[in-house]
């Protein structure tokens, strides 16, 4: 019991949170600060407005993902979701279906997705790792026989704004990210359910104890992953207006980064929305530049795997004795 009481003091959570955003802050102004002096361009309206396009995929998958991790879950298959809700998508435009019931069957394929993770997670008990790192391989094999390891292509795709167009000179993907943000801070932040995500993630048996749904809670956030992970699969695919059999590949990797940039622990019971997109935003960055800096991909690959390192390295700080905070 003293762990949900821990864990559900609003104070003492806030002042957690406000100490990681700090830090994450500060280090996304250092970077920012560094590519605006050595990378052409790079602080330009055109080129933040380009970032934050790139992010918004990124972004999105680690707010799905920030609610996982806070129940000391963890989701390996939104990159693999990203691309077999894509394929359910454009197959479905490409077969006349029009838009809006195109873009409901791909979230309803991501919460689908979701639901059997959670259904393994939270009912058989089996560990969210083996689960959704199987959920990872099964998902892209759909993906490769469905689309029967080629690309599906349209020039004329009915949801391609979605992907390239723009409201009052804002990106489209940017301002969906936005709209998930909000209403999964509002989520988190401001409902009984959110409270109960941080309980679970603090002590599950705890939190069992005094009366929290711990197997619904469970079923649900893997549910909302796999919902922003059909978000993130729509902007994509409408974005390149197709769907490649590979689309989504690694994707987890650098959302569960920012994820944990953020200060989300991996122990479960902390962690915020708001951390979660400053760690996108440091990932953006740094793809960003070093991009504008013409650093081959394969070097990126490598100081990206160390920001990864860095990111787990950081959570480990935060709780040094191996628990929740």
């Amino acid at each position: 019991m003293g762990s949900i009481v821990l864990t559900d003091r609003p104070p003492l959570r806030r002042a957690k949170r406000v100490t990681d955003w700090l830090g994450v802050s500060g280090a996304l102004v250092v970077l920012v600060l560094l590519f605006a002096i050595v990378a052409p361009y790079f602080f330009t309206v055109e080129n933040v407005l380009d970032i934050a396009r790139q992010i918004a995929v990124t972004a999105i998958l680690g707010a799905g993902l920030t609610f996982v991790i806070v129940t000391a879950g963890i989701d390996l298959s939104v990159g693999s979701a990203v691309g077999v809700t894509a394929f359910t998508a454009v197959v479905l435009a490409l077969h006349g279906v029009p838009a809006p019931l195109a873009l409901l069957a791909a979230l309803a394929a991501g919460a689908i997705v979701g639901l059997v993770n959670g259904v393994l997670v939270a009912r058989l008990g089996l560990a969210p790792f083996i689960v959704t790192l199987a959920a990872l391989t099964y998902l892209r094999g759909i993906t490769y026989v469905g689309t029967n390891g080629t690309t599906l292509f349209s020039t004329e795709l009915s949801y391609a704004a979605l992907g390239s167009g723009t409201v009052a000179g804002v990106p489209i993907p940017v301002l969906i990210m936005a709209a998930v943000f909000a209403a999964g801070w509002y989520l988190l932040n401001r409902t009984v359910f959110g409270r109960w995500v941080y309980a679970v993630g603090g002590n599950a048996e705890a939190a069992r104890l005094a009366g929290i749904p711990v197997r619904r809670v469970l079923l649900a956030v893997y549910v909302l992953a796999g919902l922003c992970a059909a978000i993130g699969g729509i902007i994509t695919s409408a974005r390149l207006q197709s769907s490649v059999p590979d689309l989504g590949t690694g994707y987890e990797l650098s959302a569960i980064a920012a994820v944990v940039l953020g200060g989300t622990s991996l122990m479960g019971g902390r962690g915020s929305l708001v951390g979660t997109f400053l760690g996108a935003a440091i990932m953006g960055v740094l793809v960003n530049g070093m991009t504008l800096l013409n650093i081959s991909s394969f070097y990126q690959q490598i100081i990206q795997g160390a920001v990864i390192v860095v990111a787990v390295g950081l959570d480990r700080l935060r709780t040094p004795s191996g628990g929740t905070q």
